[in-house]
């Protein structure tokens, strides 16, 4: 009976063995098939990257492009304006008008109000700097009206900057930092640049220091569309290269690091990029810039005549061969153009060495060049070709700026804009024949001129007490008084005369 037990148990015991094996197996094998399944979807290795040497060329252009940027960038600043707004600039029209707000708009400079009192505003844009003693160049727009300049340079320093001078006529000014040693980088030939020729912008843009971007030239020697002043040259340099508000004032350079331009406005439906930015040509910028540095202002050259280009539709009636020059619609009575005796239909198609191909770039010649500098105009007249030597004088060279010396922050000192009694002003004033001295031509508001209560048309006729004839005398006793000291001046205004008081804005050293 025992026996039997004992075989039924160990059968059943083998049976059991038995089920369990096969559950284990069938585990087993459920076991690798997932694990199988799951190896299946891993990915597989990608594809190895190109080698060094079958994209070489792309290598080393991104390596020279991250040294140019790397070389330029510590010369370009950051610059930050507080200003005061004048009631007259802005009474003038809306600000989406001023091609200057697509660089600024609101929180960059240009207020969308139209207060009735002077209002403080903050703006930011670019320079670059140029010497490593602290000279900084920017645009006019940028520092106009300044009372605080803070420049912030790519090391995370913070200067304060002093405007050396200004010339609203080109849209550049220069202002200062205490610095040695500084970065800078050259000035390139601006020239030599030809459409589709690589160039990198630097500069602020839209509150984003020290930005970088790449783009061609995209055509040369443009016109200012948003000029109002004829006697503004042109000649700007069109780029694709990303250029957005704040980025005013700062560098375009050409591949070698060598600054040909000064970012300036930009032409687009939405104020901000798109494609179409224009910059200052270093052919204009580097002579203006100089001329502020050395002495705080420019006195521009003139010839005396109205200009606009040859085109295919009037090139026939003036008997010329192709559509190029520049060609004469007026000339000004008294003027270097008048007494050399060019005429009103004249075709200027060289000076000096400079061929003429339009009107814009013979105002960038004409700038190039020094008060007192004669040069040879190659015209064509009636088909007739000739050379007139014409001698420049300045631009309004009647007109003077009362003490060039700029005062703390820039600010002229006196902040009072003069030009000579003419015989036609003094007819369209209705001046008595007995009123001489200098006529009052502009007030800056704020200034110590503003506040003294003087007006444009008034007339100074003596400044501490001695008369005073023209412009330059006015602005020569202004320039002697000492920092701190007050001014006295004898005005003739709405028809009498009255004692004003200049208070220096100087303090004295």
């Amino acid at each position: 009976m025992q026996s039997t037990i004992n075989k039924i148990t160990s059968s059943a015991r083998r049976k059991f063995l038995a089920s369990a094996l096969a559950v284990a197996l069938a585990a087993g094998v459920g076991i690798f098939e997932c694990a199988k399944a799951v190896r299946a979807a891993a990915p597989a290795p990608a594809a190895p990257a190109l080698d060094d040497s079958s994209v070489g060329p792309l290598l080393a252009f991104d390596k020279a492009m991250e040294n140019l940027a790397a070389h330029v960038t510590p010369a370009v600043v950051n610059v930050a304006v507080t200003s005061k707004a004048s009631n007259t600039a802005m009474a003038q029209g809306d600000d989406d008008d001023n091609p200057m707000s697509q660089f600024f708009g609101q929180q960059f400079g240009f207020p969308r109000m139209r207060p009735q009192q002077p209002q403080i505003e903050h703006g930011v844009g670019s320079g670059v700097i140029i010497s490593p003693d602290g000279y900084i160049v920017t645009n006019n727009h940028v520092v106009d009206g300044a009372v605080n300049i803070r420049v912030t340079t790519s090391d995370k320093r913070v200067w304060d900057g002093k405007v050396v001078g200004t010339d609203p006529l080109t849209d550049l000014a220069v202002i200062k930092i205490n610095g040695t040693n500084l970065p800078s980088i050259p000035w390139g030939d601006s020239s030599s640049l030809k459409p589709g020729q690589l160039v990198l912008a630097f500069g602020n843009p839209m509150g984003f220091r020290f930005t970088v971007t790449r783009g061609i030239v995209s055509a040369l020697n443009r016109p200012n569309p948003f000029g109002k002043d004829p006697r503004q040259p042109g000649g700007f340099i069109q780029t694709d290269a990303a250029i957005n508000p704040g980025n005013s004032g700062g560098a375009l350079v050409n591949s070698r690091g060598e600054l040909v331009g000064i970012n300036t406005f930009l032409v687009s439906a939405t104020g901000g990029f798109s494609g179409m930015g224009f910059a200052i040509p270093s052919q204009l910028a580097q002579h203006i810039t100089e001329s502020l540095a050395r002495n705080g202002k420019v006195i521009h050259p003139r010839v005396g005549i109205g200009i606009s280009d040859v085109t295919p539709e009037n090139a026939q009636f003036f008997n010329l061969k192709d559509a190029s020059g520049a060609l004469v619609t007026q000339v000004d009575s008294d003027s270097p153009a008048s007494r050399a005796g060019l005429k009103v239909g004249d075709v200027v198609k060289k000076m000096n060495d400079t061929e003429i191909t339009d009107a814009t770039q013979f105002q960038v010649a004409v700038q190039e060049q020094k008060v007192g500098n004669k040069v040879n105009m190659e015209l064509v007249r009636d088909g007739q070709h000739m050379n007139v030597p014409v001698t420049l004088e300045a631009m309004d060279g009647r007109e003077e700026v009362a003490s060039g010396e700029p005062g703390e922050h820039g600010k002229a000192r006196w902040g009072i804009g003069l030009s000579d009694l003419t015989s036609d002003a003094r007819s369209e004033l209705q001046l008595p024949n007995d009123v001489h001295g200098a006529l009052v031509a502009q007030v800056q508001p704020g200034s110590p001129a503003d506040n003294a209560g003087l007006s444009r048309g008034d007339v100074i006729l003596q400044v501490n007490r001695k008369d005073v004839k023209s412009a330059s005398d006015v602005k020569q006793s202004l320039g002697d008084i000492p920092a701190g000291k007050d001014a006295l001046l004898l005005v003739y205004s709405h028809g009498g005369n009255t004692f004003r008081v200049l208070h220096s804005d100087q303090q004295p050293s």
